[in-house]
C-alpha cells in the first residue's frame, strides 16, 4: 500500500492514508467481519464499490472509536446510494448496522439510516 501511496500524483488526505492502511493492516479481520454477517453474499460476489466501502467503514469501526458510529454508517451509505448499485444503500446500511452492534455494544442507541 506505501507504494501506491508514494506513486500517487498528489498526496492524499492524511485520514484517506490512515484508512487505506488501516483497511490493510487488519484486512483478514475486516473480510472476517463482513463475511460473517453477509448472509449469503461472498465477498467476491459484491460490487466492488459495496466491499471497498464495507472495508473503509468497517475497519473505522473496529480501530478508530472516535468517529461516531452514525457518521460511519450514513457516508458509506451516501456513496454507496452515489456509486454503486439501486440496492447498495440499503445493504450497505443493514451489514454496518450489524458489525456495529458487534464492534460497538456500548453504545445506547445504533439507528440504521432511511
Amino acid at each position: 500500500m506505501s507504494e501506491v501511496l508514494a506513486e500517487l500524483p498528489v498526496l492524499p488526505q492524511l485520514y484517506a492514508t490512515t484508512l487505506a492502511r488501516g483497511v490493510e493492516e487488519h484486512q483478514d479481520r475486516i473480510d472476517e467481519l463482513i463475511s460473517r454477517h453477509a448472509i449469503d453474499w461472498s465477498l467476491d460476489r459484491m460490487p466492488v464499490v459495496d466491499r471497498a466501502l464495507l472495508r473503509m467503514a468497517t475497519f473505522e469501526l473496529g480501530w478508530e472509536p472516535d468517529v461516531p458510529t452514525s457518521v460511519v454508517i450514513s457516508e458509506a451509505v451516501e456513496l454507496a446510494k452515489s456509486y454503486s448499485t439501486d440496492d447498495s444503500g440499503s445493504f450497505v446500511n443493514g451489514l454496518l448496522a450489524t458489525i456495529a452492534h458487534q464492534l460497538r455494544p456500548d453504545e445506547d442507541k445504533l439507528e440504521a439510516q432511511p
